[in-house]
């Protein structure tokens, strides 16, 4: 870079002013570069720590990489995490951990660069607006490989980075990973019809039938945001999450509290779609509103339906994303049901430095074959979609 700069570490997001943050490309909707992603936003991340949900107490220490000027101007950043698990991360590395602990390693402390909770792909080499991309974007991963030294921690890893961002990664000595995940491409549909008419005859029809049946039993659907989330709103959607959460997870990683900051804090970029019952909520999903994608994140309910967790999860999203004008849906982890819904497989990345040499050569190995069969098993998926034959999305 042309100018000096320095890069500083803090541990919590209450020490970085969210005006400076908000100047970073993604982490606002009012900057004209990334499209705004809501999970690197101020709100988002200071309210997974203000809540207690990502604190060193539960695993996730702060050690948040600010790369500034002289001045002490933000010029970019790194949200990161010292962890002594891997619980919460969605990319999973037990495997690694458990083989070198067996070798005689000391896998945690690791350094974790993700948004806790949240298998969302979105910037993670923060920005400012009319800085040097590259330079900024090298400097920080450059930065993160010294503080894995500093820490004298066994790794360090960067998870659902965007494609555009690896090749920065992989110049500083990162090891590149991918997964699937499956999203919605909104090709300009004006309406769900229009989306249907793409679809196999079979799939359009099997699909009709499943949203009627979903809906039987006078099951209404209710899409909130904005002053719509009340907190008597989240009283309700918080009892799906912890019943859903408990079943599915054992613990839920959310509280009740993080709920209320973000119903106060970022309401105009959640959508929760609620199913009512005479009268009353039985289930939910909530969804964050970006700059072109709608991301689906939990679900929960009190009754069982036939369908409705497909209705509520994937088939309104769809709806909501056609009239907003989204590009696409990111429907969160895994799920190869989603298939037969319109939801395509999509190749995720992330970044992963390796300190010990030994530890890191087994998992290159690992990583090449894994490639391998994510590629091939991704163009399997494609070709047996929903679609007609010519009309895939690419």
């Amino acid at each position: 870079m042309a100018e000096a700069v320095r890069i500083r570490v803090e541990t919590s997001f209450a020490d970085i002013p969210a005006q400076d943050w908000g100047r970073l490309a993604g982490a606002s909707r009012d900057d004209t570069g990334t499209p705004y992603n809501p999970f690197v936003s101020h709100a988002f991340l200071s309210s997974l720590e203000e809540s207690g949900c990502a604190i060193a107490e539960t695993g996730w220490l702060g050690q948040h990489l600010l790369l500034e000027d002289e001045g002490g101007n933000l010029l970019g950043a790194l949200p990161a995490y010292l962890k002594n698990h891997s619980q919460g991360e969605y990319v999973f590395d037990h495997g690694w951990a458990d083989a070198f602990e067996r070798a005689g390693g000391r896998y945690y402390p690791k350094l974790q660069a993700s948004i806790p909770f949240t298998p969302a792909t979105g910037p993670r080499l923060l920005h400012r607006i009319g800085q040097p991309v590259i330079e900024t974007q090298a400097g920080l991963a450059e930065g993160f490989k010294e503080l894995c030294r500093r820490h004298g921690a066994s790794s360090a890893h960067a998870t659902f980075v965007p494609e555009q961002e690896m090749p920065v990664f992989e110049a500083a000595g990162y090891l590149h990973r991918t997964d699937q995940q499956f999203h919605f491409l909104n090709a300009g549909y004006g309406s769900h019809d229009d989306f249907l008419e793409t679809l196999a005859s079979r799939k359009r029809k099997a699909l009709k039938k499943e949203r009627r049946a979903a809906l039987e039993h006078g099951i209404e659907i209710d899409w909130l945001t904005g002053k719509d989330l009340t907190e008597a709103v989240w009283d309700q959607f918080f009892t799906f999450y912890m019943d859903t959460g408990s079943r599915k997870w054992g613990r839920p990683y959310l509280n009740r509290t993080f709920y209320s900051l973000i119903g106060e804090r970022m309401a105009d970029d959640i959508l929760l779609v609620m199913a009512r019952r005479e009268g009353r909520y039985i289930a939910g999903a909530i969804n964050f509103i970006g700059g072109d994608a709608l991301f689906g994140r939990h679900w929960g309910c009190i009754e069982d339906h036939p369908f409705l967790h497909f209705e509520v999860c994937y088939h309104q999203a769809i709806d909501f994303a056609i009239e907003k004008g989204l590009a696409r849906v990111e429907a969160g982890a895994q799920g190869e049901h989603k298939l037969a819904r319109g939801y395509l497989p999509v190749t995720t990345h992330s970044a992963h430095y390796i300190a010990h040499a030994g530890l890191r050569r087994a998992v290159a190995d690992y990583l090449e074959r894994e490639r391998r069969d994510v590629e091939e098993m991704g163009e399997y998926l494609a070709d047996h979609g929903p679609f007609r034959r010519g009309e895939h999305q690419d």
